[in-house]
């Protein structure tokens, strides 16, 4: 401790004088720039006078010849004469340089605008102390808000500040209600850098019920202490109120207009899945939630299974559509497992069903993908079946080969949909309601809305040719979508030939 007070100590002695020296050396330059502008301005004006004082000296100079005829003009006896020599000697003065010179100086003597006062910035230099610990923020839970994957969070100072260059911001996941606990098995997430007192956290996940968050304050020296942690619930309510969507912490200011109120309705837990790499055609390179097309995958695990097995079985190693065996098309549809789909079937599955309940999730495609296909389809979608071309399986197809078309499709019904294409789409499945719903995930534009009864529980479904995309889970249904499904605007973008 003796030898750390000794060397922190002498750091900050140095860091003082540093920031004196610092500060001495900007004075002295800007008393050397207001020293240059006073002698700018007595040169210029020294300038000035001096010309004027040369141009007296010469317009004196040039009338002394004039003087001497005046004088000699005095003693003339003949009075014609001096009328003529008194003529010569008007138009010799109106011609002479001191005729039209001004005695009057061009410039002021008076330097009172180059006059300073020091006196507040004195003031202020003799305030100069020790940088203070910032204060404690504290959290203003009823300004901040839960909503769409998104956490926005308001503090505020005890006591205003100006020192104050920056605030850090944690948070971290938890399934305990309640204050936060010292142990933990999350870690504490930073956010750094934060100018405002407010900050919002976009694209969670929330697959815990909880999360708690912290903040603290900092100048460019030392940082404060932590703000009091608190714990928000994750996913809010939202509340529905004559077909708009509005957060339960929103409504909760509404007092005096719970007369409006026509139903309140609490989402399920975010939908969280994974994809079955089990189901996945040989040709797909299943990654946790990302899935790539592998031209060799078919081949390689069809060479990995004869070793394994010591049997000379063939799989079906498929490069393109064009060289690949032909779909059986009047297979049975049924699957007494979970078989991998083959042939032109490149499908992969999520290993969640979907039996009730309203959820919604994201993916994410290569745009230059040949083609890509997101849906959902029964478990007994065969393994020889694409999606969208039985009754079993709903999609958005994009096609880049050859001819470009965005399309919906089931029961090998196709719509063109009149919509640009875009990188990455949001599905919104309900079950009970029976509403396959697609966006456009960045600006939540509905492209288009499937209406069926759903006899069997869903899966996920996703198809891929040479390309790749990933999936994004564990999302609220934004409230958008939500509004979009209530005011009916779901039911006017329909197509009922693919229900």
């Amino acid at each position: 401790m003796l030898l750390n007070v000794e060397a922190n100590s002498t750091k900050v002695q140095e860091d003082l004088e540093e920031e004196f020296q610092s500060l001495l050396s900007m004075l002295e330059e800007l008393k050397e720039g207001m020293l240059m502008k006073i002698k700018q301005d007595r040169a210029s004006r020294t300038y000035e006078l001096q010309n004027q004082l040369s141009a007296c000296t010469r317009a004196l100079e040039s009338s002394e010849e004039l003087l001497e005829m005046a004088n000699h003009t005095l003693q003339a006896a003949d009075s014609e004469d001096f009328l003529q020599a008194a003529k010569q000697i008007k138009d010799s003065v109106t011609m002479a340089p001191a005729f039209r010179l001004s005695l009057k100086a061009k410039v002021s003597d008076n330097m009172s605008h180059l006059m300073v006062d020091f006196a507040q910035e004195r003031q202020m230099l003799q305030g100069l102390t020790f940088l203070p610990v910032p204060s404690t923020p504290m959290i203003d839970l009823a300004e901040s808000l839960v909503a769409d994957n998104c956490v926005t969070l308001v503090w505020r100072m005890p006591d205003e500040d100006s020192k104050i260059d920056h605030y850090v911001l944690e948070y971290r996941r938890t399934n305990f209600e309640g204050p936060p606990r010292l142990k933990e098995d999350q870690p504490w997430m930073v956010v750094e850098g934060i100018r405002h007192t407010e900050y919002t956290l976009t694209g969670l996940k929330f697959d815990m019920k909880y999360m708690n968050f912290r903040v603290k304050a900092c100048n460019k020296a030392v940082a404060g202490e932590f703000s009091e942690p608190v714990t928000l619930e994750t996913p809010v309510p939202v509340l529905v109120c004559l077909g708009h969507c509005l957060p339960v912490s929103v409504f909760l200011c509404l007092s005096g207009f719970s007369h409006l109120c026509t139903s309140l309705v609490c989402p399920a837990p975010a939908f969280m899945f994974r994809l079955d790499a089990s189901t996945s055609h040989q040709n797909l390179r299943v990654d946790d939630l990302a899935v790539e097309w592998d031209a060799m995958g078919g081949k390689v695990q069809d060479i990995k299974a004869r070793e394994k097995d010591g049997k000379g079985r063939t799989a079906s190693p498929v490069n393109s559509p064009a060289r690949g065996t032909p779909s059986p098309k009047r297979m049975s549809s049924g699957r007494g497992g979970r078989d991998r789909f083959t042939a032109e079937s490149y499908t992969v599955l999520g290993d969640t069903l979907i039996d009730g309940g309203d959820h919604y999730w994201e993916v994410r495609y290569e745009p230059d993908s040949k083609a890509f296909g997101v849906g959902v389809a029964y478990r007994s979608l065969g393994r020889f079946e694409q999606l969208g071309k039985t009754s079993a399986s709903w999609c958005l197809h994009v096609n880049n080969w050859l001819q470009v078309s965005f399309t919906a499709k089931h029961a090998n019904k196709v719509k063109v949909l009149d919509a640009p294409v875009p990188d990455c789409l949001g599905v919104h499945c309900d079950f009970h309601q029976g509403l396959l719903s697609f966006y456009n995930a960045r600006t939540k534009q509905l492209l288009h809305t499937f209406k069926a009864k759903f006899t069997q529980p869903l899966l996920p479904a996703f198809t891929v040719w040479c390309g790749s995309f990933h999936v994004t889970t564990g999302l609220q249904v934004p409230s958008s979508v939500r509004c979009l499904q209530k005011r009916g605007s779901a039911t006017s973008s329909s197509n009922t030939s693919l229900s």
